[in-house]
């Protein structure tokens, strides 16, 4: 049951209530759901290695820094009480995965989900183009003879238009709610393509093409569509990740460049540059952020108030969770990232992963139906290891370029590496999580890099302009 009301709390969440439950939307099934998930979770929890982990000291420090954030930075309680709730559905994620999605066949589950997200909105993407579309740039948002925005995005849910620097107008894929910007369903997009290879089969070449290399052809035409630059960049660092263990780097790098100049001859980018001009503006945006943080470090000027500084967002996660939460914020937002690129990292190396003895459970106050443990030899952590770690860091990189610090996606992919952590701690493959003492220093020394990294960019970007 908890597992089934899991799946259908992160269906609400990337499809939106009012797409899933239509008129039963307004009575906020959504917190029902949650409220649901909670309830039956509740026997699992007690006993779990989920509080135990860094992400849930991670999550609530981040809470508290996201409560405070409004309360001190923008003196206003009620609005912390709504950027509290605001935050937790999100970080929600982390959790259920961990104690509903702990064994491989939910985790194959749960990819097919989020393949099933993505292409149920490049299908709809499609037909809406296929449709037909005036190309006449008077039905565009934004002409002054166009029209509303609002009615645009009804008749088009799926289509962002936009125009191109040469002034054409393009049309960009998008899913709903908080993914109906076309970066981030890219981010997404990227996310999810190393994750299908979960179903690879060795020598079974059928197989694979139908459900591994159909799907990711079907997610890299999605990526296309969306026309993301970010998502282009995040793909190629994937890419080179991805292939760099079987044909060293240089190699890779020279198929990163190959990847890089036919999507620009393919016109990825929609006629937009990719370029230390182009991005001017983001980089400005940047150098506010920090700003920001300078005459607001300790607690931000507030979750998601960002854009009433700026009259924009800053277009990078790092420097909206900077300017938004302060270095409270980021220092807890950086200990999720490390403890969980830390675990990834471990558990696809086939030097720290070994055979063992299978460590038994402490007993449970709520003792659980006696299951049989699934068969996971090391190659197959291996394996889940490095596929977690492909999908974080295309998460990071395409979120370099986006303000998407806080999205559910994130802490998905922090629950799928800790469970996979915990499969192989289970079977004594690894060695315990590294100790908080361990991890907040290194937590602290991410931050400030983050910050410093940043910094440098900006600088190094204006001087090219």
């Amino acid at each position: 049951m908890g597992f089934v009301l899991s799946v259908l709390y992160i269906v609400t969440y990337y499809f939106t209530p009012t797409v899933l439950f239509g008129p039963l939307a307004a009575y906020h099934v959504e917190l029902i759901l949650a409220a649901l998930v909670l309830l039956v979770s509740l026997p699992r929890l007690i006993g779990s290695f989920t509080l135990r982990s860094p992400q849930s000291l991670a999550l609530i420090g981040l809470a508290l820094a996201v409560f405070l954030s409004v309360l001190i930075g923008m003196r206003w309680a009620g609005g912390a009480v709504i950027a509290f709730l605001g935050f937790i559905p999100c970080a929600y994620g982390y959790f259920i995965v961990c104690l509903h999605c702990n064994t491989k066949k939910k985790l194959q589950i749960l990819i097919l989900l989020m393949l099933f997200v993505c292409l149920f909105v490049i299908t709809n993407g499609c037909l809406d183009q296929l449709r037909g579309i005036p190309q006449s740039g008077q039905v565009r948002p934004g002409d002054t003879e166009g029209i509303d925005p609002s009615t645009w995005d009804a008749v088009h849910p799926y289509l962002f238009a936009m125009r191109s620097e040469a002034g054409e107008w393009f049309f960009r894929l998008r899913g709903l709610g908080l993914i109906n910007d076309p970066n981030d369903f890219g981010q997404l997009l990227v996310c999810t393509i190393p994750l299908i290879f979960i179903f690879w089969r060795p020598k079974k070449v059928i197989f694979n093409a139908a459900c591994v290399a159909f799907p990711v052809c079907v997610l890299l035409l999605g990526v296309f569509l969306t026309h993301s630059r970010g998502a282009l960049l995040a793909l190629i660092v994937v890419a080179v990740l991805a292939v760099r263990r079987r044909i060293g780097m240089i190699p890779a790098l020279l198929v990163a460049g190959g990847l890089f100049a036919a999507a620009m001859a393919m016109h990825f980018t929609g006629g937009r540059g990719v370029s230390a001009s182009a991005g001017e503006d983001r980089t400005a945006l940047w150098g506010q952020s920090l700003q920001l943080l300078k005459s607001h470090p300790l607690f931000g000027v507030g979750f998601g108030n960002l854009p009433d500084y700026l009259g924009l967002t800053a277009h990078n996660s790092v420097a909206v969770c900077a300017a938004e939460l302060g270095l409270f914020g980021l220092f807890f937002w950086c200990l999720f990232l490390f403890s969980t690129f830390r675990d990834a990292l471990w558990i696809a190396s086939p030097k720290r992963v070994s055979e063992g003895e299978v460590i038994v459970a402490e007993a449970e106050l709520f003792p659980q139906p006696t299951k049989t443990i699934e068969t996971i030899d090391i190659a197959e952590i291996n394996h889940l290891g490095r596929l977690v770690v492909l999908s974080l860091t295309g998460f990071l990189v395409a979120g370099w370029f986006l303000s998407r610090a806080f999205v559910m996606t994130l802490f998905l992919l922090g629950g799928m590496t800790e469970v996979v952590y915990e499969m192989a701690l289970q079977r004594g493959m690894v060695g315990p999580r590294l100790r908080l003492a361990r991890l907040l220093p290194y937590a602290g020394i991410l931050a400030v890099s983050l910050v410093f990294v940043l910094y440098v960019m900006i600088r190094i970007l204006n001087l090219m302009h």
